[in-house]
């Protein structure tokens, strides 16, 4: 197997390159609001807004949840490829910004991705060292409650939501973690510390900035 090679960063007194995790499930699955939460605790950590040509449901905001494009600007953007990946799902466009992993490269940080089981196989293979997360519903009768409940798709949206989620699912194995989301606080924790751990992992660490940062404080002191 190729082993994975990290993305540095070119800032001085960085010692950790950067992490890039990719959280996926099911429409209703709860990847959203999970990231938030993660979000709100780790002001450093960076967040990825893709873009999209679907409507704007209520109480999103462009720039916050997404970008809305229109199919045309959405194919502009492509043609030039500002998108390290893209994808059709549920009849709309989705993409994410190439700009966004190429800032996680330069800064060293820890970037979090939402997306779809299409763009998460897209990251993987092209970053390889990168995360991926899925998060399945304590079963799938939970997963409708969830989606009736959300109160933004009509009843034979949810049906073909459904349908999609199930062939969702089959990518479960080709994650690096699956997490059953029974509880969105402990769910948020559990994803905390797998990020954690992950960005601890010794081919993520800058050997070369560590000892010359430690090298310039021992001839300093």
């Amino acid at each position: 197997m190729k082993k994975a090679t990290p993305l540095k960063t070119q800032n001085s007194g960085k010692t950790q390159n950067s992490c890039l995790v990719v959280i996926s499930s099911p429409s209703g699955g709860g990847k959203t609001t999970i990231c938030r939460k993660i979000l709100n605790k780790h002001k450093d950590y960076l967040y990825s807004i893709s873009a999209t040509t679907r409507k704007k449901r209520k109480n999103e905001k462009k720039g916050r949840d997404y970008f809305f494009l229109s199919e045309n600007q959405f194919n502009q953007i492509r043609k030039k490829r500002g998108f390290v990946e893209w994808a059709k799902v549920h009849g709309e466009y989705y993409g994410t910004f190439k700009k966004n992993v190429d800032k996680a490269k330069e800064e060293g940080k820890t970037a979090l991705f939402v997306l779809n089981v299409q763009g998460g196989m897209a990251i993987k293979k092209k970053y390889r060292e990168s995360v991926l997360i899925f998060l399945l519903p304590p079963s799938l009768e939970e997963l409708k409650k969830r989606l009736v409940h959300r109160g933004t798709d009509r009843a034979d949206e949810i049906e073909k939501r459904l349908k999609i989620a199930l062939k969702e699912m089959k990518f479960w194995s080709k994650y690096d973690y699956v997490v059953i989301n029974k509880n969105l606080e402990e769910t948020a924790k559990l994803v905390e510390k797998i990020i954690e751990a992950e960005r601890h992992k010794s081919f993520r660490f800058d050997f070369e900035s560590w000892h010359k940062d430690s090298t310039l404080k021992t001839q300093n002191s």
